[in-house]
């Protein structure tokens, strides 16, 4: 889950990060008035869910209030990457002496939180690791005991602080190790965290993506959506507890259960095919649920045929193919459509299926070689 930066400063600045005065506003009369509030020269950044935002021209620096209503002016409405700027962050700028990358990911294949941080701020962490690797240093949490303040040091000292500048890093290390766990990160970064010339550390620039599987601990989560920025099927896919991701090819496909829905598109692409999407519909496929699906999956323009893979385990077989029936009616669609039951009364839903027009198939080998015949205009 994206959230914007302004968002993010708001997260950091609760475990006592740097972030320094910022706010945000929707019109540039709200712009010049933070500016004014701030007293001096401000930042005026564009809020969307995008990279690439200073080369775009979404971010003006401003000497006084109406410099900040100008920036807030013409960066209000602009579009960056397709995405339309309606909010924009105005924060005290920061004078700077030297630039600093620091940020926390999961190491997944080494099962450790890993803090990385570099010498090289201010430039895209990718860019760093693909040209100059050794620059960044990389260090992993005790998965028992956390960051502790030697592995801050050992951070501090890999980037050539001296020892008055690390020992004062330490506490930002560690604050933003608190803040990526308890908050349920993937990642938290600052880039660029910034000494200033009176020594001072400044967090610039604040980044945090939220786990969405830990939205249930969370319930102030939900108010940091934007759904400006969200794709309309992504927002229908959430609003019926779906688990959606678009995908580049060409096959829809509904399936029940994560691992189903991972093997299915496995399968598509052995035979020759490109799953459009992931779509997990959970258990209980009622009618509304599955019309929704199949909705979201049809928004697609690219979709030219649909891939019905269910386990009927719990839930009858004959009951899904049911609902698949109701859909069907309520959607109407106009690409071919191949379904695999498979469990409780898979023969009485087949038949259902089969019924309604729907090709049917037994094994999910040939429900994909199936799916990818008539995706090319085949039978």
């Amino acid at each position: 889950m994206k959230i914007h930066e302004y968002q993010a400063r708001e997260i950091m600045a609760r475990y006592g990060l740097p972030v320094g005065g910022s706010d945000v506003a929707t019109t540039p009369q709200e712009a010049r008035a933070i500016a004014e509030r701030v007293g001096r020269t401000v930042v005026v950044k564009a809020q969307v869910h995008v990279g690439g935002r200073g080369k775009a021209g979404g971010i003006k620096l401003a000497h006084t209030p109406a410099e900040a209503e100008a920036a807030a002016a013409a960066i209000l409405g602009m579009e960056i990457k397709g995405l339309t700027v309606r909010k924009v962050m105005v924060a005290e700028a920061v004078d700077i002496a030297r630039e600093f990358y620091l940020g926390i990911v999961m190491d997944r294949a080494a099962r450790r939180v890993l803090m990385m941080a570099s010498a090289e701020g201010g430039v895209e962490i990718e860019t760093v690791a693909r040209e100059k690797p050794e620059a960044i240093i990389r260090v992993a949490a005790d998965p028992l005991l956390g960051l502790r303040d030697y592995h801050a040091r050992q951070i501090a000292f890999g980037m050539g602080l001296p020892g008055p500048q690390a020992l004062s890093f330490v506490p930002i290390a560690t604050a933003l190790y608190r803040c990526y766990v308890e908050n349920d990160a993937t990642l938290a970064e600052i880039n660029p965290l910034v000494l200033t010339p009176a020594g001072e550390w400044r967090a610039v620039d604040s980044k945090i993506l939220l786990d969405d599987s830990a939205i249930s601990r969370h319930p102030d989560w939900p108010a940091y959506r934007d759904p400006d920025t969200e794709a309309p099927a992504e927002v229908e896919a959430r609003a019926h507890d779906i688990s959606y991701v678009k995908l580049d090819g060409e096959i829809g496909c509904m399936v029940n259960g994560a691992g189903l829905a991972m093997s299915t598109m496995d399968t598509i692409k052995l035979y020759g095919g490109a799953p459009a999407n992931f779509l997990d519909i959970g258990g209980g496929a009622r009618a509304d649920k599955v019309a929704a699906a199949l909705r979201i999956i049809l928004s697609d323009p690219n979709v030219k045929a649909v891939l019905f893979n269910i386990f009927g385990g719990i839930t009858r077989c004959d009951e899904v193919a049911r609902g698949v029936v109701a859909a069907l009616e309520e959607v109407k669609p106009t690409v071919p459509m191949v379904a695999r039951l498979v469990g409780t009364n898979e023969v009485e839903g087949r038949a259902i299926l089969a019924g309604a027009r729907m090709l049917t198939a037994t094994t999910m080998a040939e429900a994909a070689q199936k799916v990818v015949a008539v995706s090319r205009g085949g039978s």
